[in-house]
């Protein structure tokens, strides 16, 4: 059956328009109504922060994990997410995800089948509806910056599984704010060698050597298989912190 969700509102059947409330904020083109109607969507956005604000305010320490929506269960990471999600659990943090399926759905699963906070923070897409059934708390947001927000304020790192677009966006503009000290003591694990190697093999090959970045940018990127690495990076950043 054909659905989707705007917001906190579903659509269903021939009810499921063909775009997106961040399509129509963004998109320039059209009559020129937008300058009546632009003013009004402040408040709907203003909205988004408050309940985003008023869901997460008391979760406490949670680490956001993100990863490709495109992960099967029957593929290795998914196994992989289920035991991120249980060990951050029983390290004492909640797990924060974009909401979906794959690599998200299998850590916010192994968060809420060890018996702790399972996030989930969806987005208006026209194409997936709804948060993954592993998601405990979960809000669906029509603004990707007001999703975003959300994440870099509740978490107090990210782990990142192989994942296309939506996972190199998290992760490149995860460390943009690392590096311009917009947050700060936060770490970024990569987990899976194979797959982020080329990644870093680039940034360091072309980006670094032509001076683009610098060295210190790259080692803000710690690059592992092991979950218990990943933990104990976590671990340490919370305890260093407070």
């Amino acid at each position: 059956m054909k659905a989707k969700y705007k917001g906190p509102v579903i659509q269903r059947r021939d009810q499921v328009d063909g775009s997106t409330t961040d399509q129509r904020l963004l998109d320039s083109r059209g009559p020129s109504d937008w300058v009546h109607t632009d003013p009004w969507r402040v408040l709907r956005i203003q909205a988004e922060f408050v309940e985003g604000f008023g869901a997460l305010a008391e979760l406490g320490s949670a680490i956001a994990v993100f990863g490709s929506a495109r992960t099967g269960e029957d593929h290795p990471g998914y196994a992989q997410g289920v035991e991120l999600g249980r060990r951050l659990v029983d390290a004492g943090f909640a797990v924060i995800t974009g909401g979906g399926p794959g690599a998200m759905e299998a850590a916010n699963r192994g968060a809420s089948e060890a018996g702790g906070v399972s996030v989930g923070l969806g987005i208006e897409l026209p194409f997936e509806s709804g948060l993954n059934d592993w998601s405990d708390v979960g809000i669906n947001f029509r603004y990707f910056f007001v999703r975003k927000t959300m994440f870099v304020k509740y978490s107090q790192g990210f782990v990142v599984m192989p994942g296309g677009l939506g996972t190199l966006d998290e992760m490149f503009e995860a460390l943009t704010l690392v590096q311009t000290e917009k947050v700060t003591a936060f770490p970024i694990v990569l987990l899976g060698v194979d797959y982020w190697s080329g990644l870093l093999d680039w940034l360091r090959d072309t980006v670094l050597a032509d001076g683009k970045i610098a060295a210190a940018d790259l080692d803000r990127l710690v690059l592992t298989d092991d979950i218990d690495e990943a933990i104990s990076i976590m671990v340490a950043a919370r305890d260093q912190h407070g």
